[in-house]
Parts: C-alpha cells; sequence; structure tokens
C-alpha cells in the first residue's frame, strides 16, 4: 500500500534539503564482518545461513555443532554475489544433515563475528505441537521511518536492538523469541522505495534506497539470525519507487524485485520431497520441485505443516507488478508461461495429510478484505485451487491491519464455520508497522469476523495437533491478544480433492 500524496507535500521542502544524504549504517572497519545475517529452511535436515559483507568473500564460511564450546563441523561456499548500487555482497552457506530439532551453534567465520544458535527443522511428520509468526508489511525503524522515543529500560535484552531503532514488533518478537520456531514474511520489506517520504532523501534517492535496507537487514538480524525467517515478494520489493509510471527513473540494480532475489534467491527452498508412500504424490512433489522460482514461489514441510509461498506480484494473468499491470511497476515475469500456477497445483496436490495434516498458503496480496486493496486477478489465479486442494489456513497482508474471516470460498462462507469447512479460512496480518502507518478497517465485513487498525499487530499461528490450529493475532507493542480463535479440521482424508 502507499501514501502517494506524502510526496507531494515533501516537494516544497526540496530547497531545504540539498545538504541532506542517505542515512547509510556505518561500515565495520573490518570489511568481512557479517551484518544482516538471516536463517531460512532450505531442506529437510538443512538450514541456509546467509549475511551480508563490506567486500566479497573468496569463500563464505560457517562453523557449527550442538556444543558453543565445541563447533565441529565447518561448511563453506563460492556463493558471495552484488549488483549495481549496493555496497554489501550477500553471503550463503548452507547447513546439510541437520540432526532434527536440535540446538545448533554457528559461528560466521570472520575475525568479528559471534557464536549464535537456532533449531534445526523439525522432520516432515512430527506431529510435536510448535508456533509460527506471520509477520507482513514490516518497514524499517528509525531516521528513515517511524522511531519509538524511549529509555534505558525499554532495551531488549535476548537479543538487544538499539532502543533509538526498536520497532515495536521486531521488539515483540525478540522478547518472545523462545515462543515460536520460524516466521514466513510473504511481501513488503524495508519500504525502501518510500525514501522520499523523508524530505532528506529527495535529492539523494538511490542511495536513500539502499540505506534503508540496509538500515531494515541489520534491524532484523536479531531476530532472523535465530529463526528461519521465509520470504517471499511483495509490491514493495520491484522497484525503487512505487509512484506509478516512474519506476522507469529507477538506476540499474533497482528494478525487477533485484535486491529481494539477491537478498533470498539462494536461502529458501524449492519444494520438499515427497515423504509419503504413494508413488503418486512422489511425482507431483518431484514436479513441484521443478516448477519451484524461488524466492518468488516454493514450499517447505516443518513438522506436521506444508506451508506453500505464492507471489502475488507477476506471473499469473493481470498480475499487478507485471508489464502492463495496474501497479505500473513493470517487474517480471519470472518463470514460463502458468509455470507458478503449474506448480501451485503440483505441490498442493503432493500433500499427504497423513504425514502433513495442515496445509497453509501464504503470499502478499489479498482477496479478502475488509477495506480496499482487494486483489480480483489474485482471486481469479489462485482461489478455486486453494479451494480444491483443501488448503487450510490462507495467509496475506498489503493491507496494512489485521483480519480474519470465516472459511470462505467464492465469497461465500463454509457453512461448518470453523468446524470442519471444506474452504480455507483467510487471514490478513499486514499490520507489522512501517512508514506508511495502517490502513483504515472499511466498511465491507462480509464474512469477517475480526478487524483491528488501532496499533501495530501480527499472527502467531499455533498448530495445537493434526485436528486443531490456532491463530492469534498479537498488539505488537504490549503483547496483548487482540483476537484468538481455533480451527477444527479432521484431516481424514489422506489427499483432498474437492
Amino acid at each position: 500500500m502507499h501514501m502517494l500524496a506524502s510526496a507531494t507535500k515533501s516537494l516544497p521542502l526540496l530547497v531545504a534539503c540539498v545538504s541532506a544524504a542517505a542515512s547509510y549504517p556505518p561500515v565495520p572497519k573490518d570489511a568481512t564482518t557479517p551484518v544482516q545475517q538471516r536463517l531460512a529452511v532450505k531442506g529437510p535436515g538443512s538450514v541456509s545461513v546467509a549475511w551480508n559483507t563490506y567486500q566479497k568473500l573468496t569463500q563464505p564460511c560457517v562453523q557449527y555443532g550442538t556444543s558453543s564450546g565445541a563447533l565441529t563441523s565447518q561448511a563453506c561456499s563460492s556463493d558471495s554475489t552484488t549488483y549495481p548500487t549496493s555496497r554489501t555482497y550477500s553471503n550463503v552457506v548452507t547447513l546439510t544433515g541437520l540432526s532434527p530439532a536440535t540446538t545448533y551453534y554457528y559461528k560466521i567465520v570472520s575475525s568479528n563475528s559471534t557464536i549464535d544458535h537456532f533449531l534445526s527443522p523439525r522432520l516432515p511428520g512430527d506431529k510435536t505441537p510448535f508456533s509460527m509468526n506471520a509477520v507482513i508489511d514490516m518497514g524499517v525503524y528509525g531516521v528513515d521511518g517511524y522511531t519509538i522515543q524511549g529509555d534505558a529500560s525499554k532495551r531488549d535484552t535476548i537479543p538487544s536492538i538499539d532502543p533509538s531503532l526498536n520497532h515495536t514488533t521486531i521488539g515483540r518478537l525478540a522478547q518472545t523469541v523462545n515462543d515460536y520456531e520460524f516466521i514466513f514474511h510473504p511481501g513488503d520489506f524495508a519500504y525502501a522505495d518510500d525514501w522520499f517520504e523523508k524530505p532528506k532523501n529527495i535529492l539523494d534517492g538511490k542511495n536513500a534506497f539502499q540505506a534503508i535496507l540496509e538500515q531494515f537487514y541489520i534491524q532484523l538480524a536479531p531476530i532472523a539470525s535465530r529463526k528461519p525467517y521465509m520470504a517471499s515478494p511483495g509490491n514493495h520489493e520491484a522497484a525503487c519507487q512505487e509512484v506509478p509510471l516512474t519506476t522507469g527513473l529507477c538506476p540499474a540494480g533497482q528494478k525487477n524485485f533485484t535486491d529481494f532475489m539477491n537478498r533470498f534467491g539462494h536461502t529458501m527452498p524449492t519444494a520438499f520431497p515427497s515423504t509419503s508412500a504413494s508413488n503418486t504424490a512422489k511425482i507431483a512433489a518431484n514436479r513441484a520441485q521443478m516448477l519451484a522460482k524461488p524466492p518468488f514461489w516454493y514450499s517447505f514441510e516443518y513438522g506436521m505443516v506444508h506451508v506453500t509461498m505464492i507471489d502475488t506480484e507477476t506471473d499469473f494473468a493481470n498480475a499487478p507488478d507485471q508489464p502492463g499491470g495496474s501497479a505500473g511497476l513493470n517487474s517480471g515475469p519470472f518463470g514460463t508461461a502458468n509455470q507458478q500456477l503449474d506448480f501451485l497445483a503440483a505441490d498442493l496436490a503432493s500433500v499427504d495429510r497423513s504425514v502433513t495434516p495442515w496445509l497453509i498458503v501464504a503470499g502478499h496480496r489479498p482477496w479478502y478484505t475488509t477495506g480496499s486493496g482487494q486483489c480480483k486477478p489474485c482471486q481469479a489465479a489462485f482461489e478455486s485451487v486453494l479451494y480444491k486442494y483443501g488448503v487450510d489456513l490462507a495467509v496475506f497482508g498489503h493491507v496494512h491491519n489485521s483480519q480474519r474471516f470465516l472459511p470462505v470460498n467464492n465469497k461465500v462462507a463454509d457453512p461448518k464455520g470453523m468446524n470442519d469447512p471444506k474452504a480455507p479460512m483467510y487471514i490478513v496480518a499486514g499490520g507489522a508497522g512501517n512508514i506508511e502507518g495502517m490502513s483504515d478497517v472499511g466498511a465491507n465485513y462480509s464474512t469477517n469476523v475480526f478487524a483491528y487498525a488501532d496499533d501495530f499487530s501480527y499472527a502467531s499461528i499455533s498448530l495445537q495437533d493434526k485436528n486443531h490450529l490456532k491463530v492469534d493475532f498479537i498488539r505488537s507493542s504490549t503483547g496483548q491478544i487482540l483476537d484468538s480463535s481455533v480451527l477444527f479440521k479432521s484431516h481424514t482424508q489422506q489427499f483432498v480433492v474437492q
């Protein structure tokens, strides 16, 4: 979402800004110092460790082990890449052969790095209860976004975040870091394309765009270095300006999701091999692997859930961000004709509910929302596929608030409600907080049962067992539970086709 009016408000201040400059973070004396660290589930028993440095690394390496005092294993790669306009290089190393659900300690090899730790992924089929968070539409805090004023008593301790940059949602994720096992974030990171909202940036847009990205991922690192952070695209990743018809002014490196691909393209998975006894499921999963296009569309399995991430921006009919699309962002496509939709059908068809009973699909733009922001082309492309394969929960953002809907298909609420419906339950979790502020709840309440836009918030999703999934919306500033619901699904059918 975007507030175009603020750009015109900034123009009278142009003359006053001639001496202003982008607010880049300081460069470490040791240019191999890791910053912007982030983890991801890469595959069964596999985690990618990614970070940025201010110089290219010949051989990025990570030491790791099950004891902080004995990092006896080491993995290395040659993956250290950048793009025009970026000051940093993205480095990726994949750790494989990890024991499931085990605490691993790791250290990025550098003269200036520390030991951190993570919980390795649960194997598909593990029925242990756990929670995950849906955090969408989260922007930078500080000089290029909002700043929370506070004293040292508000400093987060595990992990530490500078209070002057303390985003309330990141702060809450830090305080509750032991309560969830991973985060998925389908779209809109940093809001670097809103650099013109701050008058100091008006004459230095190219650098302001990059500075905001650096600031944001540094702020996110205390969370993303501890928990797998699963990303897919939103409209704010597309280009250096979200203002329609001006993205042609973006320099090379700030067009066509370049930073997003550089940062996450080698960290996200494709699709997991099927562990089902069914040959049909194995064939479908293999097809999904071949059709996946991370970080735009892909899937992963974790314990009793199969999560599929989709791209609501490009690569389907009338997609809003593609050339000729309604958003004017002129991006993509990233696959061949119908590749994303073919992936989605194959991926969902492969899900064996006796192994992973829960099926979640996450993307950026919603088609069920109480206010503006409904993506009708998304609905036309995706909704029937989600219903056909019995998706349990569909998670979206783009609209900057929190919303929950009854299970619904084709605008009609499922008659069974939350008690074993056939239709997916839809939520919007776009209230994490960014420079554009909150979106009004609006007046369209059809099938909606909860909407909140008074403060920043996000969704906590708990898999209680193979039949019960709980969704809590959390107020970021206080930890208050704003809304709580439990979805019951019998999951008696091994492969759902409706």
